[in-house]
């Protein structure tokens, strides 16, 4: 995290600096929680002390404090009676009906991502679809950058819809579910994500091609996939049934 020094910034005698320090600490800070919600390196019920990100970070405790309540207007943390800040444990209900949701405006995405991708974000696509693929099939699988790589290849592509009030709408979304993923923080999950493979290959020529519709399925049959995995191995509250494709208008 690099701030830049005094001596790097230009400003003449007579205009007042504007005090932008704390507040792009704190976001930063608040970026890199996101991120690892998202990404599912933080699990549901683990709680979070504001004084070891502080030290982690080198920071003091006044921005991490800020951008963890920012995390708490967002729904992606939540405070305990205790004042206790932990990630929200996730029942089935929820859960179910957070997929439902991402199928829809997910799958959107890709399909605009289909229409409006340029050639660069195509390459990183691509890029992205090897590197979760490598992180998957390695002899030595690693599941954080599994994890990273899925994300860092959904949200490419959902850049690539160039529609930013989307964009945001799916960040809220992941910074719910992403926790969900490591549940299990044995190698299951990422072998479970090996069957994410075909779907992203799918999804990646769909979008390559220009065909949104295949670019829609492949998405929300991914997204299906690991929601059943996540039901079927994971200490979800209530009875995990698998999730029919059906039930989202498929």
């Amino acid at each position: 995290m690099s701030i830049p020094s005094a001596s790097k910034i230009s400003a003449r005698p007579t205009v007042r600096r504007k005090p932008l320090n704390r507040a792009t600490i704190s976001d930063q800070i608040y970026a890199q929680l996101c991120l690892s919600l998202a990404s599912g390196e933080l699990a549901p019920g683990e709680r979070l002390s504001i004084r070891k990100v502080a030290a982690t970070l080198g920071v003091s405790m006044m921005p991490v404090r800020e951008a963890i309540t920012r995390l708490i207007v967002d729904n992606a943390l939540e405070i305990l009676p205790n004042k206790a800040v932990r990630v929200p444990i996730m029942t089935t209900e929820i859960f179910r009906e957070l997929t439902s949701v991402r199928i829809h405006i997910e799958g959107f995405a890709a399909e605009q991502a289909a229409i409006h991708r340029t050639d660069e974000e195509l390459d990183l696509i691509k890029e992205q679809e090897v590197a979760f693929r490598d992180a998957v099939t390695s002899s030595n699988p690693s599941k954080i950058e599994a994890l990273r790589a899925n994300k860092n290849l959904h949200f490419i592509i959902y850049r690539a819809s160039h529609l930013p009030t989307l964009l945001r709408i799916t960040e809220m979304l992941w910074l719910r579910v992403g926790p969900i993923i490591n549940l299990d923080l044995d190698s299951s999950v990422v072998q479970g994500a090996k069957t994410a493979l075909a779907q992203h290959a799918r999804l990646v020529h769909a979008i390559q091609t220009r065909d949104a519709a295949t670019a829609r399925d492949a998405l929300a049959a991914d997204l299906l996939g690991t929601a059943n995995f996540v039901l079927e191995s994971t200490r979800l509250r209530e009875n995990n049934l698998p999730l029919p494709l059906s039930d989202f208008g498929h």
